[in-house]
């Protein structure tokens, strides 16, 4: 089992134990990763046996900015998109900002490319900030392509993981080419997270921010040839990505990079997605602003 497999299989785990889906559908899933018989026993009765502890609280530093000005607001309207991959089309949602001051590359859940991922990219763009949400199962005919959610992460899972490392790339072209001279960053979320982790650690060396929400580090990462100021979001009570934090600063100090770890400590795993059962309405609200902020400041 791969690293990736091994994450989306421990994602099933944590849906069951925190009630999302029942046993049945656990098994379900699990079979559609590949994970039968003792193991997939094995899985659930790790995730069932007793609850997640807590994080110890940490100091945070606002970075928030006012303004007296009176405006409206809503996400901007995204386009389904096409545009050049290594090994063909890639498929994404774009949302461009009127006065862009960066580009961001969005990276979907395991769950694909949703509509809440869409609305993401809207909110960035009617933010300021241009945003391309890559579909990364464009290969095998888009997220739309599949039945459901399990489907899904099952299909990620047999991708070798090297070939997101060359899509996103890709994808970080296309963002250059569509905004032009200003800076980029990347943010994603859950898997997607952890493939803003890979993406740095893969040598993509034009982003001048990322901000990877609750995903964990790739084994062995190394973020020497990034240049990116880095925002890495965590949920106190997911303890399970909460044991990748260790290697995640230790790379980031090695590479002296600029970064925040920030732990959103009464917040649990996926607590941005506001159509999930974990959506925490004030952590979310929250890690919007200060990751705005952090792209904002970046150089």
């Amino acid at each position: 089992m791969t690293e990736i497999q091994k994450y989306l299989a421990e994602e099933v785990g944590e849906d069951l134990a925190d009630g999302i889906i029942t046993r049945r559908e656990a098994v379900r899933r699990l079979g559609l990763l590949g994970v039968t018989g003792a193991a997939a026993t094995g899985l659930i009765a790790t995730f069932t046996a007793a609850p997640a502890a807590a994080a110890e609280p940490s100091k945070a530093t606002n970075h928030g900015k006012r303004s007296s000005e009176e405006t409206s607001w809503a996400p901007v309207a995204r386009e389904s998109i096409t545009f050049p991959g290594p090994r063909g089309p890639l498929m994404a949602a774009w949302a461009p900002a009127v006065k862009p001051r960066g580009g961001v590359l969005v990276i979907h859940e395991n769950r694909g490319l949703t509509e809440h991922i869409r609305t993401v990219a809207g909110r960035l763009a009617a933010s300021g900030y241009s945003a391309l949400a890559l579909d990364l199962l464009s290969e095998e005919g888009g997220t739309g392509a599949f039945p459901d959610e399990a489907a899904v992460a099952a299909a990620l899972a047999a991708i070798p993981p090297e070939r997101f490392d060359e899509d996103m790339k890709a994808s970080v072209s296309e963002l250059k080419r569509r905004v032009r001279r200003k800076k980029l960053a990347a943010i994603g979320f859950c898997f997607g997270g952890a493939m803003v982790w890979r993406l740095l650690a893969a040598g993509e060396p034009r982003l001048a921010a990322a901000a990877p929400f609750y995903g964990p580090f790739p084994e062995g990462g190394n973020l020497k040839d990034s240049r990116a100021a880095v925002l890495g979001v965590y949920g106190g009570l997911d303890t399970r990505v909460n044991a990748s934090i260790p290697a995640a600063k230790a790379a980031l100090e090695a590479a002296r990079l600029k970064h925040e770890l920030l732990t959103f400590t009464e917040a649990d795993h996926a607590f941005f997605n506001d159509t999930g059962a974990r959506f925490n309405a004030h952590a979310a609200t929250e890690v919007w602003r200060r990751a705005l902020d952090w792209f904002d400041e970046a150089d």
